[in-house]
């Protein structure tokens, strides 16, 4: 090909007229994988209800404490009532926006954007992390002005200390937003692992009930026995935060675990 026929057709030696290698495609930043990650975790009717329902039960919640008795009632307790609608239902947010990929047929796009599977885990554990500990601050401000109005109008005492019990909330509400994650990454349905993890604890609960002779044993594996001094705000001392360690390990560490496995060697289907 003469220099004539080359500027006329664009070519020039060693160049390409294809398409780009990977290396020279720019990869997609963490920071806009994040943000992509927490608009589709925080963008969808079924999670703008489940937040409607986690203020109507926080309302009521408020207003049950405040009520109670001679409103002598502690911030640390507004605190760790006001966040227990954000432990039972916000996981559920975690695990609506993980399975959304499968159920909703968005994982092709998602993974053809960045095929590095493992970086958009990541982005779905941060978002979760991230959005566990914003409502927890959330649930944090509404308890001051709780406690703040039930000092002011029913001249209460005031207690505005915090310690052990709002630590505990914090790290709970953490590990169960990261198993939302974990339980979706492994079952990849909304449903099944919805009911897996509002089912299985209770299940787990009412046993440990009936079978008492072995109430020494499900601290080590059932997390929602584990945690219960945590939350509590009692000292778990070696012996609890090994038994707190290893439930956490069975619920959160295997099934990410899996998730994530399936994730990383799973075969992305369309249809």
């Amino acid at each position: 090909m003469s220099a004539v026929d080359q500027t006329r057709t664009g070519h020039r030696p060693g160049t390409r007229t294809g398409a780009r290698t990977a290396a020279e495609i720019r990869p997609v930043p963490f920071s806009r994988l994040t943000l992509v990650e927490w608009r589709k975790q925080l963008d969808t009717r079924a999670v703008r209800w489940l937040f409607v329902t986690i203020a109507l039960l926080t309302a009521g919640v408020v207003t049950v404490t405040a009520l109670v008795g001679e409103g002598d009632v502690s911030f640390e307790t507004f605190v760790s009532n006001t966040s227990t609608p954000l432990a039972m239902l916000l996981p559920i947010v975690a695990i609506l926006a993980t399975t959304a990929e499968w159920s909703q047929r968005t994982a092709l796009t998602t993974f053809t954007l960045e095929p590095r599977r493992g970086r958009v885990v990541g982005a779905k554990l941060l978002t979760a992390v991230g959005s566990g500990l914003a409502f927890f601050v959330v649930a944090v401000g509404i308890a001051a002005v709780a406690h703040l109005g039930v000092v002011t109008l029913r001249d209460a005492s005031p207690d505005w200390g915090l310690g052990a019990m709002t630590a505990g909330m914090a790290l709970m509400i953490v590990l169960w937003m990261v198993q939302g994650v974990a339980f979706g990454l492994a079952l990849q349905s909304t449903p099944a692992a919805i009911v897996v993890f509002l089912a299985v604890p209770t299940i787990v609960g009412a046993i440990t009930m009936l079978l008492t002779a072995w109430s020494d044993v499900w601290p080590w594996l059932d997390l929602s026995t584990s945690s219960v001094p945590l939350i509590m705000g009692e000292p778990l001392g070696g012996t609890g935060w090994a038994q707190l360690a290893t439930s956490a390990a069975i619920w959160v560490g295997l099934p990410l675990a899996v998730g994530v496995r399936r994730v990383q060697r799973g075969e992305v289907k369309t249809s």
